[in-house]
């Protein structure tokens, strides 16, 4: 089992760039940054940590994409990817692009973890339909793999839609996708579908949830997907867990500071966890 990290970059944290050249340094096999296009004042929707306050960090989150195309340039090893990005809110046709376009740039080292959003007033300011958000980030992503895929590349369904035609350039090869959220029927079908992992976060209830995802994968034919824990506060005895559940890399949480908060702490998991490093 592996290690990655996941920072939630803002325009005053440790930029993504340097902390990729840090990590890639320390031996991490992984970089993840989140994705908020804004965030609007309205607190109809409470935060999703349960505070009473939703933190300004979330309305601060430079763009994942171009931060990234950044850490690809100054690295060569270390995967990067979004944890999490929001598909349903993005123009797939502009996003394939710009995903392939970064994957070129990163060597195929580029990984798309989604979600479906929390905030449905930041959903709403780009008309994604709440309650059909789900089904949107579906036909987004289904999309976006035929343009990837296809050299003439069609789509016709519910939310998205395009005559045949060419979109180059194509990534270095398959982007993989993490689908994040709670386990349950729908997140696992979608990832059996079109997936290619689960990322939970935080990680509690993997154990419980395992057989579910296994027989969601079994039903559409394909084998056991990957589980990559995120946002892991990571000890010892945790890590063994995972390792024997077969997880083969976790994403640890490092704090949303400075160069002088950010790098201490990865300097301690390198020191605590070396074997788990490359």
């Amino acid at each position: 089992m592996r290690l990655g990290v996941t920072l939630f970059t803002t325009d005053r944290t440790m930029p993504a760039h340097e902390l990729a050249v840090a990590a890639e340094e320390r031996g991490f096999v992984s970089l993840y940054v989140p994705e908020h296009t804004h965030i609007p004042v309205s607190r109809k929707t409470p935060p999703p940590t349960g505070v009473e306050t939703l933190p300004d960090e979330y309305a601060r989150t430079p763009d994942p994409l171009v931060a990234l195309a950044a850490a690809a340039v100054v690295t060569e090893r270390i995967r990067l990817g979004t944890g999490i990005a929001l598909p349903a809110q993005r123009d797939p046709i502009v996003t394939a692009k710009a995903i392939a376009t970064l994957d070129r740039i990163a060597g195929g080292r580029f990984v798309l973890g989604i979600g479906y959003g929390w905030n449905e007033e930041e959903a709403a300011d780009h008309g994604v339909p709440w309650k059909r958000r789900r089904a949107m980030v579906r036909e987004h992503v289904l999309a976006m793999r035929e343009l990837w895929t296809e050299d003439e590349a069609a789509f016709d369904g519910e939310f998205v839609a395009f005559e045949p035609c060419w979109s180059w350039p194509k990534p270095e090869g398959r982007i993989p996708v993490l689908l994040g959220g709670a386990p349950g029927p729908t997140l696992f079908a979608h990832i059996a579908e079109y997936g290619d992992g689960w990322i939970p976060i935080g990680g509690a209830g993997i154990r419980d949830a395992l057989p579910a995802l296994r027989e969601a994968c079994a039903a559409a034919g394909r084998e056991m997907v990957p589980v990559v824990p995120f946002g892991t506060v990571p000890n010892p005895r945790k890590l063994d867990y995972y390792d024997s559940l077969g997880i083969e890399e976790v994403v640890l949480r490092v704090p949303a500071g400075g160069r002088e908060e950010v790098l201490p702490v990865l300097d301690e998991y390198a020191r605590t966890y070396p074997d788990r490093l490359v």
